[in-house]
């Protein structure tokens, strides 16, 4: 299969991803939650925040995994980590902690779900595929970064760098955890960026080998959620993620001018 084919492949499937009945394109809504119960928009039940933790109660309208919240649940989550979905009929409740403890309504109705028709993309250019290093840190780091929800900050570890070189010169970015344990995500901007592309950021996972080569694809440069939706809390790229050069490739900016 050649390299246009494989990337045609990726893309369809990233599109379908985005565009299934609970995925990003399908918010509704965004709540931060306090430590007074109530009820949010239609939703079933009361929602509330209290000792690190968020507490849902119900009476069996809602469950998590198949198993229904009847009374008091607490949920203590992870600071920047991956949302709780609660099922409530044909929508999910997606619970997640952002600086404090946030509820998003996914509903399979949402108008930027069933009038999507696709994310434009530069034309897949083998040029952009690079092979590069990483290079670990000793041990972990923290890094903090700032939000597109003015001021809401992300702490994220990050276990290393990417280097690559790009016409003569070498850039370093700073990597984050990917989707496994063999692919990192690097969160960046480039000359592109509020050009062609989303200003904010773009994403980009990277597969690593065990000796430590690096395959950064440019050209499957995605957009984060907040492209799409202003219900997301999508992080910005850590600072010196900027590469000094237009990247045209991958995913371009959703916007009517495109």
């Amino acid at each position: 299969m050649d390299f246009s084919t494989q990337w045609q492949e990726w893309h369809a499937k990233r599109e379908r991803v985005l565009a299934a009945p609970h995925g990003w394109l399908s918010l509704v809504s965004i709540d931060w939650l306090d430590d007074e119960p109530r009820a949010y928009h239609d939703l079933p039940g009361r929602w509330w925040s209290e000792d690190e933790a968020a507490v849902v109660e119900a009476d069996g309208e809602l469950s998590v995994d198949g198993e229904p919240i009847t009374g008091k649940r607490r949920f203590e989550l992870v600071e920047s980590g991956p949302g709780l979905m609660i099922a409530a009929g044909d929508r999910v409740v997606e619970l997640a902690r952002r600086g404090g403890y946030v509820i998003r309504i996914r509903d399979p109705k949402s108008p930027t779900r069933t009038a999507f028709e696709g994310v434009p993309a530069y034309e897949p250019d083998p040029r952009w595929r690079f092979t590069g290093r990483y290079l670990p840190f000793a041990e972990p780091e923290p890094v903090t970064v700032g939000a597109v929800v003015e001021g809401l900050q992300h702490v994220y570890q990050s276990p290393g760098v990417v280097e690559f070189t790009h016409d003569g010169r070498t850039h370093r970015l700073t990597a984050f955890n990917g989707p496994d344990k063999t692919t990192l995500n690097i969160l960046f901007t480039d000359e592109t960026s509020g050009v062609t592309t989303y200003p904010a950021n773009r994403s980009l996972n990277v597969p690593v080998t065990d000796d430590g080569e690096a395959t950064l694809d440019f050209t499957r440069a995605t957009n984060l959620p907040c492209a799409f939706t202003t219900f997301a809390t999508c992080p910005l790229p850590p600072a010196g993620n900027h590469l000094p050069f237009a990247v045209e490739a991958g995913e371009l900016w959703p916007s009517p001018e495109n």
